[in-house]
């Protein structure tokens, strides 16, 4: 970072008063003027190995697909998901992936176990939770709220091919 030649306090010109205490451009706000978001609809697309700086939240309530691969890297891979009142994502394991999911609207139920059968573990996920799945876990979320349940996930290694949209659950998935 460019280091500045004054402080807040040593400025050689009167500020407006307005400013206040942070007026040093590192701290402004500088959308808060700003008439509306900065930004219009995300492209919903693979952005592959790319740099690639996003709104997640925006991104992801944005997302009306069951699935939209948003990067898929070499060791990491971010998945955008919309789940339907009432359906859930299927039970499923990935045995050499571990997966991090990030509720940004709506709410869940998220079940996890040893087994198919056994799926000891139960919890409610609401907007703004984040749920742990470890390697070689069973594991469900099912829709429970009354509007499309909005997350996103993120596998490390990947676990879907490189630019993938589904727009329904496939099915025996």
């Amino acid at each position: 970072m460019y280091s500045y030649p004054y402080r807040y306090y040593q400025w050689p010109i009167t500020m407006p008063s307005n400013w206040g205490y942070y007026w040093d451009p590192r701290y402004y706000n500088w959308s808060y003027n700003y008439p509306g978001p900065p930004y219009r609809d995300i492209a919903l697309q693979d952005y592959g190995t790319q740099p690639f700086v996003v709104n997640l939240d925006e991104a992801t309530e944005q997302n009306n697909n069951y699935r939209t691969a948003l990067w898929t890297g070499h060791y990491m891979q971010l998945a955008l998901m919309s789940i339907n009142v009432g359906e859930d994502i299927g039970l499923e394991v990935h045995p050499t992936t571990d997966q991090f999911l990030r509720v940004e609207e709506g709410q869940g139920l998220v079940q996890m176990g040893d087994s198919k059968e056994h799926l000891d573990y139960q919890a409610m996920a609401y907007e703004d939770y984040g749920i742990m799945i470890p390697a070689g876990k069973w594991h469900n979320v099912i829709n429970t709220g009354n509007k499309p349940l909005k997350l996103y996930s993120i596998y490390a290694p990947p676990q879907h091919p490189f630019g993938t949209v589904q727009q329904t659950r496939p099915a025996g998935d």
